[in-house]
């Protein structure tokens, strides 16, 4: 029997400019920086003072109030990017074999401030172990697609990938592979991320790998530019609903694109440095074209990891034009870490859905803050610096790479029947 076919066809989004997909979006593809002072603690002594929050969000809007305090901000952000994407793809839960949908989700932290919290707690008491029951509960990685599978009902396969910045896209590949492989109709997956607090920030900062600009949160998060400082910390979470072919067919489900390929490898090279000449990145999206039986021309559309750091974003763009040579000047590149920083563990899903949207409107959103050119890119690269372009978008690739070496890319392209 032959691999099954998998689309998408379920989409939902809580980032730093969009708390639903089509405000995600707009802003999105208007070049809107999601970078501000942090409001969600005094950051008087923390040398970065500002990231891309999550705003307006109240999780009692969505959840039980008393089933809320239960919850780390990072599975509340998982529930509610979720039920946005069950609504828009329409399930019926109740008309569907639930033993065959699954939940695979990718968090790189997990529940820090839980963590942070119950800790500090116990350091300034009298030594007594008065710890929250629902400690352990509310920080594992592994909870949110538990309580993802458990509002549904879904008992098909579920648990969670951590692989630092990579971990969503990795949940992708494995939600991919489980359906085509025959083993689930229809999996969710995505991943979420909530490290904007004491611990996230103080610990960023102390591997210099922040930016600081704070006289100017806005353009801080500079992909390619020569002034690039480092990163800028997100939040949020991203949620891809991918479905077997046939199955969404028979029930009438609106199909956003097609998932026709994953790759992975590892740099095997240093703990958080990418290696110097790209290896990993080039041997990852080799692997992904593979995988889809794809060549180099006929992708459109590359999603960069392009975080703004000064050694990233240089071995990635090497590893584009090791990998795609001439092909490489057709491309659309961009990086909407720009616009939403970095979202860690949840930063695969929210650029999977920059990518699967940019596919169904043939429009690339940009990399924004570009302000004098960096010699060490090649000119020839179309970075989509500043402003959105339009072009048809037949197929187009998703790039997340991880601190331990971790490289993961997905491959999406536009459906045909």
């Amino acid at each position: 029997m032959g691999l099954k076919r998998v689309v998408v066809t379920g989409l939902g989004a809580l980032t730093p400019i969009g708390n639903s997909v089509p405000e995600f979006w707009e802003a999105l593809t208007n070049g809107v920086s999601g970078a501000a002072p942090i409001k969600s603690f005094n950051t008087e002594k923390f040398k970065t003072k500002f990231a891309c929050e999550v705003k307006n969000f109240n999780p009692e809007d969505h959840l039980d109030r008393k089933e809320a305090r239960k919850l780390d901000p990072f599975v509340q952000y998982a529930l509610v990017s979720t039920e946005e994407a069950v609504k828009d793809g329409g399930y019926d839960f109740s008309k569907l074999d639930t033993n065959r949908i699954g939940v695979i989700w990718g968090a790189g932290i997990g529940g820090l401030k839980t963590f942070m919290d119950e800790v500090s707690n116990f350091a300034t008491g009298d030594g007594t172990p008065r710890y929250n029951p629902f400690f352990i509960p509310k920080m594992i990685v592994d909870i949110a697609p538990g309580h993802i599978s458990i509002k549904y009902g879904l008992r098909g396969p579920n648990f969670a990938t951590v692989s630092a910045c990579a971990s969503s896209t990795n949940a992708m590949i494995d939600a991919f592979n489980y359906i085509r492989l025959g083993m689930a109709d229809i999996i969710i997956s995505g991943g979420s991320e909530a490290i904007i607090n004491e611990a996230g920030m103080g610990g960023f900062n102390a591997m210099h790998a922040l930016s600081t600009r704070n006289d100017d949160p806005a353009t801080a998060s500079r992909p390619f530019d020569k002034d690039r400082d480092g990163f800028v910390a997100g939040e949020g979470a991203g949620t891809i609903i991918l479905e077997e072919l046939e199955h969404a067919k028979a029930r009438g489900a609106k199909i956003y694109a097609e998932i026709v390929g994953g790759g992975m490898s590892a740099d095997a090279h240093h703990i958080t440095a990418p290696h110097p000449e790209g290896l990993g990145a080039k041997m990852v999206m080799t692997n992904a074209l593979k995988d889809a039986g794809l060549s180099t021309s006929d992708i459109d559309y590359i999603n960069v990891h392009g975080t703004s750091t000064p050694l990233g974003d240089v071995q990635e763009a090497k590893a584009i034009v090791d990998l795609f040579g001439e092909d490489a000047y057709k491309l659309n590149i961009s990086s909407t870490k720009s616009m939403t920083g970095h979202l860690l563990g949840a930063a695969g899903a929210v650029e999977a859905l920059a990518t699967i949207l940019a596919i169904n409107n043939d429009l690339v959103p940009p990399t924004i803050n570009h302000f004098n050119d960096d010699p060490d890119f090649d000119p020839k690269l179309n970075f989509t610096f500043n402003k959105a372009q339009k072009r048809t978008v037949r197929a187009a690739i998703s790039n997340t790479f991880g601190f331990g070496g971790h490289n993961a890319s997905v491959i999406f392209k536009k459906y045909e029947d």
